[in-house]
Order: structure tokens, then C-alpha cells, then sequence
């Protein structure tokens, strides 16, 4: 699985979501595409610290830690995966907005790429940098073909 921390994998990410509109449909999901560039905030917000969750019970931590390894493994995700429920965005976004947001979270993510402490997900536990870097990218990548880019 590539990671968010290399150049080039930052690149590809940063080339794909321009090559997004507002008028690309989804090719599955019921998100259109300025919901989905707002979803793929939340993750990278809870990495860098500037979205907080609440972490959940003993059984759902224990649930979470059954499925961890999917998260950066090189097995891509199925379509119409469960979210959690902070992820979810059923208002109506702006495009250009939430592009610029997501492409700055995204460099943030990037720039800390030299980072070797990192807090434990809230959800998930600790992770490593690696593991990080490749979770970021799988759910970009993810998202990104469900817009066929």
C-alpha cells in the first residue's frame, strides 16, 4: 500500500482530486462529490489532532482492533463500508471550499511526515507512521474511485 508520506503518493492524491468537478457522479455511494471531498476531511483531522472523537466502548474498541489491519493492508476497501457516524456528510457542500480544505489537510498530513510520535486513534489505537501514511492514502484512494479518478 503506498502512503500519504511519499512524494509521490502525495502527488498522485494532490493530481487525482484535481482532476475531480461538481458534476462527477459517483459510481457508487450516495455521497456526491463536494460531500465526499468534506468526508475525506475528517480522518485527516483526527490524525493531525484537530478533530476530536469519543472514543468508544470496551466491546466497540474490541470490535475495532478485529478489522485494524484493514485499515493500511494492501486489500482494497469494499464499496458501501459502514462510516462512523462523525464522518458522515448529508448537507449540501460547496465545492471549490471543500477542495481547498481537503488539499490543505492533505500538505498538513504530508508535512509530518518526519513525525515518529504519534497520538492513538481514538477508535483504533496507536499506529505507526507508517501505518498512518498508508491508512490516509487507502481512504483518499478509496474515495477518489468511487469518482472514477
Amino acid at each position: 500500500m503506498k502512503s500519504l508520506f511519499t512524494t509521490e503518493a502525495h502527488k498522485e492524491i494532490l493530481n487525482r482530486i484535481d482532476q475531480l468537478d461538481e458534476q462527477k457522479p459517483a459510481q457508487w455511494g450516495t455521497m456526491n462529490v463536494s460531500q465526499m471531498l468534506s468526508h475525506c476531511n475528517f480522518p485527516l483531522q483526527v490524525a493531525l489532532q484537530d478533530l476530536t472523537l469519543k472514543k468508544p466502548n470496551v466491546f466497540m474498541r474490541l470490535l475495532f482492533s478485529m478489522f485494524k489491519s484493514s485499515l493500511y493492508n494492501d486489500k482494497s476497501w469494499k464499496q458501501g463500508m459502514p462510516t462512523a457516524k462523525e464522518f458522515i456528510v448529508n448537507n449540501d457542500k460547496d465545492f471549490n471550499t471543500e477542495k481547498s480544505k481537503l488539499v490543505e489537510k492533505i500538505n498538513q498530513f504530508h508535512a509530518e511526515k518526519s513525525k515518529t510520535e504519534w497520538p492513538p486513534h481514538p477508535m483504533f489505537g496507536n499506529f505507526t507512521s507508517e501505518q498512518w501514511g498508508k491508512m490516509q492514502y487507502k481512504h483518499l484512494d478509496h474515495h477518489l474511485k468511487q469518482f472514477g479518478v
